[in-house]
């Protein structure tokens, strides 16, 4: 077992290089996931000299059990998050062998206590996947290990190891999150979580004999749950005609003065619902509180004139409309500085 490696690879799924800009999570958050948990076969090595001529070789092999997750988290609004998270896994033994023979009557149960700090990056991928957020992790944390008679029950004659020891662990963690629309901040999540440390040395007494062993301790956890954000905002509805200001809203990916496929059919829609009256049309074009104020000034109007060359091209004379860029000013949805939020970077189209 090669723990320094371990947490290595952990860190390196945390640096992968940014395939997406994140959806934000803001401020304060609560999560809770329960699943299954297998835990990976063991040896069971005495400590000692004597200790190993006492034991022989031994290992034990778990069947699948459940684990369980708590945790509260901070989301910095550019898809980073920190948490801390309390853990509880549990299996039963399934085999226990001796020489490598499988040795009858198994019996016993390992559980793990855990408490880790977690950092994770969630990946916005701009409703591809229809609003699931993929996210990775890892974490470093404290965890308590107990064996409760480990060992073989054979005609009421037990041999086992009962014992608990504490040590360092770390994990990696992979998941998926899916928004609730009816609730603002709930999400369901569905996480794969690898969670190991560098052993544990329990101690137990056999008869008068007094034992220390070195027993591995390596998991993998998958678990559903949900997690809750506290100061989600309400969603607001994707470019949907406001009728009675006559108004299209248009929404951009962040950093960006694209059109979109989505974004062409709204401006059409626009288009369309000019007729007998409209005589002025405003474009306006905003972005949200990320970046420089010149830079967002600059890009507010490069989203104006974009909106306006596609009405132009759909047969809307060009004296009809009037662009303006109002950069990080009136957002819809009212945030702190630095945050990336998706339905303030928009062009209102205002037919008058």
């Amino acid at each position: 077992m090669n723990f320094k490696k371990t947490l290595l690879a952990a860190a390196a799924v945390v640096a992968l290089p940014v395939l997406a800009q994140a959806q934000p999570v803001s401020g304060i958050y609560l999560g809770a996931g329960i699943g299954g948990n297998y835990l990976d076969k063991t040896d069971i090595v005495g400590t000692s000299a004597a200790d190993k001529t006492a034991l022989g070789n031994l290992g034990a092999e778990f069947s699948w059990g459940y684990a369980g997750v708590l945790s509260l988290g901070w989301g910095y609004g550019n898809g980073l998050r920190t948490e801390i998270e309390g853990s509880y896994r549990s299996n039963d033994v399934s085999d226990i062998t001796s020489n490598n023979t499988a040795a009858s009557g198994a019996t016993g149960t390992a559980t793990s206590f855990g408490a880790m700090l977690n950092v994770l990056y969630d990946f916005d991928l701009g409703g591809a996947l229809g609003g699931i957020t993929p996210y990775v992790g890892a974490g470093l944390g404290y965890v308590w290990h107990e064996y409760d008679e480990v060992g073989t029950n054979v005609g009421g004659t037990k041999n086992v190891i009962s014992g608990d020891n504490g040590n360092w662990g770390g994990q990696a963690i992979i998941g998926l999150s899916l928004p609730i629309s009816s609730v603002p901040g709930l999400a369901m999540t569905a996480e794969y979580r690898y969670m190991m440390t560098s052993g544990h040395e329990v101690s137990f007494t056999n008869g008068s004999a007094s034992n220390k062993v070195d027993v591995d301790n390596v998991n993998h956890s998958l678990l559903v749950g949900l997690r809750y954000a506290f100061n989600a905002a309400p969603a607001v509805a994707a470019a949907a005609p406001v009728a009675a200001a006559r108004t299209f809203l248009v929404f951009f990916d962040w950093s960006k003065a694209d059109l979109t496929d989505r974004a062409r059919q709204i401006i059409g829609e626009a288009a369309s619902a000019r007729g007998t009256g409209v005589t002025r049309i405003e474009v306006n074009g905003f972005t949200d509180r990320s970046g420089p104020a010149d830079y967002n000034m600059q890009l507010s109007i490069r989203r104006a004139n974009a909106v306006a060359a596609e009405l132009v091209r759909r047969g809307v004379p060009r004296n009809e409309i009037v662009t303006r860029g109002f950069g990080e000013e009136n957002n819809l949805v009212p945030t702190a500085d630095g945050v990336r939020e998706p339905q303030n970077r928009r062009v209102e189209i205002i037919l008058k």
